[in-house]
């Protein structure tokens, strides 16, 4: 069957893209600013090439996940699917996700070329999450990964990437933007409890039960307000970064949603993980043009 090229972009998931940019973006913004304060130069082009490499390594992991859901059975019943409805193969799935995973390697490799070969720590560590995330999430551990692999890893990375060092204050940005991302995860595994469980994987919001899963989603989506005011009064961001608070109702009304299935039922959780995703991206989003205001006008 022949494919669309808007087909094969779509079976990559790219809505799901700027939960892997924005921390990159972000941090890169970051660096420009603490650049700016102590006269030091960055590098513009690895720091562009951060950013469309994790996407590639993005895509390529969500097409390896969707092989080892389907194989497991998880998206059963889930006809929009690709995999599910037929209109892919599965080893159309995996040569592609090969490929996106061969061209993110080739600008990781030409990016510690050009600031050290000493990053090859970050895109180890960041390509052996992406390979293995499938199954690191069927034994509860997908949300240490994802804060892993969309905060940590891809925040030092960005850091050495754009001024040649691991700069670690840098991860001043982890906990609030991370913790946003992995709520994508946590509340798509909170409505789906019951589908995991009888597919035969566990995830955290299934070991710790629906009830407690609600509550730690609404501590992952509101905490983040809290990290940023606190970093700014310690000086660690921008004065600029109280913008983020425009984005405080957005967070408010999906907490309050996910609370709600309390007494309403899992199916108001089905849009969230999507909501989440849009919070994650103009969270991240209002953070970059804060950073970006501040090194360019101070």
């Amino acid at each position: 069957m022949k494919h669309s090229l808007k087909d094969w972009i779509l079976t990559t998931r790219p809505w799901s893209f700027p939960a892997s940019a924005m921390p990159v973006l972000t941090t890169f913004a970051y660096m420009t600013w603490v650049c700016s304060i102590y006269g030091m130069s960055i590098d513009w082009v690895c720091g562009i090439l951060a950013v469309v490499g994790i996407v590639f390594f993005h895509a390529s992991g969500n097409m390896l996940s969707d092989v080892r859901d389907y194989k497991k059975g998880v998206d059963k019943g889930l006809d929009f699917m690709p995999l599910v409805n037929g209109s892919f193969t599965t080893k159309e799935y995996v040569r592609l996700s090969l490929t996106l995973f061969v061209i993110g390697v080739g600008i990781g490799i030409y990016i510690m070329t050009r600031c050290g070969w000493p990053l090859l720590y970050a895109a180890v560590y960041g390509a052996f999450f992406t390979l293995t995330y499938a199954t690191f999430k069927y034994f509860a551990l997908g949300d240490l990964v994802i804060f892993l692999s969309y905060a940590i890893i891809p925040i030092m990375g960005t850091t050495y990437a754009t001024i040649g060092e691991y700069y670690t204050p840098a991860l001043v940005l982890a906990l609030p933007i991370g913790l946003i991302t992995v709520g994508i995860l946590h509340v798509n595994n909170t409505r789906d409890i019951e589908s995991d469980r009888e597919a035969g994987i566990r995830t955290f919001a299934m070991l710790i039960g629906r009830k407690a899963s609600l509550k730690i989603y609404a501590f992952e989506v509101l905490f983040p307000f809290l990290l940023v005011i606190a970093t700014i009064f310690c000086g660690w961001l921008p004065w600029y970064s109280l913008i983020v608070l425009l984005a405080v109702p957005k967070a408010w009304q999906n907490a309050r949603t996910v609370l709600s299935a309390k007494k309403k039922g899992a199916e108001v959780l089905a849009p969230i993980d999507a909501a989440t995703a849009q919070l994650q991206l103009i969270f991240s989003l209002l953070l970059t043009i804060s950073l970006f205001v501040a090194a360019f006008i101070g």
